[in-house]
């Protein structure tokens, strides 16, 4: 089965939220735990615990594994394959953009069945040209794994790449999105190849006449809760796509914690209101 579908099913399911896992030293101060990598672990192992169920992905962010090194790897290589055993979907937040064969060696590490990083979908960047993600458009296809490009994204300095104009008037933010469409057409019940679109970008999407209606895939929307965003930002930036839209929420859910149980209350909280505010 593909990505997505899958998502797609577990959307219809558990409702369209995505639980970040974000161990950032605040946080993990927060629920008592040391900054090493066997905190981060168990972090993510409660995250987990606690979303399975009820939320329909977690997003796990390699650079706070990374920054320990060796040992932050392998605590998040354990993370994912966590979320594999409680059969809840992984997006790992990499970030991943380069050309030819390197591109393919960051596909191998994430998108290839058995790998140690092995992970549901993964998020790429475009910004060294849309065809430069070719080998992990090629091999997510080929094991069923999804992408989410990198299109809109809220920080200040986005627009600086992001609005753009080439040539011929097209925002470069509206050619990655032309082009991430091209890949799912025909795909049902959704396609697997997804774009991260900032739930904070206000008027940005009709500005720069990007067209969301025909993606046929998921859109990963952070910026939601904590970051500011509610149903009247999502109605703004998506309209009529928002039936598309997961829903990232990473402090305003995390900060519930350490305990899972009460972990588990804010999931629910925050996916009831993830629902609504798209309803609206």
């Amino acid at each position: 089965m593909t990505f997505g579908a899958r998502l797609s099913t577990a959307m219809a399911e558990f409702g369209p939220l995505c639980v970040g896992i974000d161990p950032h030293p605040e946080l993990l101060e927060q629920w008592g735990l040391p900054d090493t990598a066997e905190a981060l672990e168990s972090f993510g192992e409660t995250v987990i615990e606690a979303s399975a169920g009820h939320a329909a992905a977690v997003k796990p962010n390699a650079a706070f594994f990374e920054r320990h090194g060796a040992r932050g790897v392998a605590a998040l290589e354990a993370v994912l394959r966590k979320a594999r055993e409680a059969n809840l979907l992984s997006i790992l937040d990499a970030k991943r953009g380069d050309i030819g064969s390197t591109m393919a060696g960051y596909a191998q590490a994430f998108l290839v069945p058995g790998a140690p990083l092995e992970c549901d979908a993964l998020t790429v960047s475009p910004y060294l040209g849309f065809g430069s993600l070719t080998p992990a458009v090629d091999l997510a296809r080929e094991h069923g794994k999804g992408l989410f490009v990198l299109a809109l994204t809220s920080n200040p300095e986005g627009h600086e790449v992001q609005h753009a104009r080439s040539a011929t008037g097209e925002a470069v933010a509206a050619s990655v999105v032309r082009q991430a469409a091209q890949l799912n057409v025909g795909a049902e019940p959704m396609g697997s190849v997804g774009l991260v679109v900032g739930a904070t970008v206000g008027t940005a999407v009709l500005d720069l006449g990007i067209g969301l209606d025909g993606l046929n895939g998921p859109i990963l929307a952070p910026g939601v809760g904590a970051q500011g965003a509610g149903a009247a930002e999502l109605s703004q930036v998506f309209g009529n796509s928002r039936g598309l839209v997961l829903v990232n929420q990473s402090r305003g859910v995390l900060r519930a914690g350490p305990h899972a149980s009460q972990l588990r209350a804010a999931v629910i909280d925050a996916s009831h209101a993830a629902q609504t505010a798209l309803a609206g």
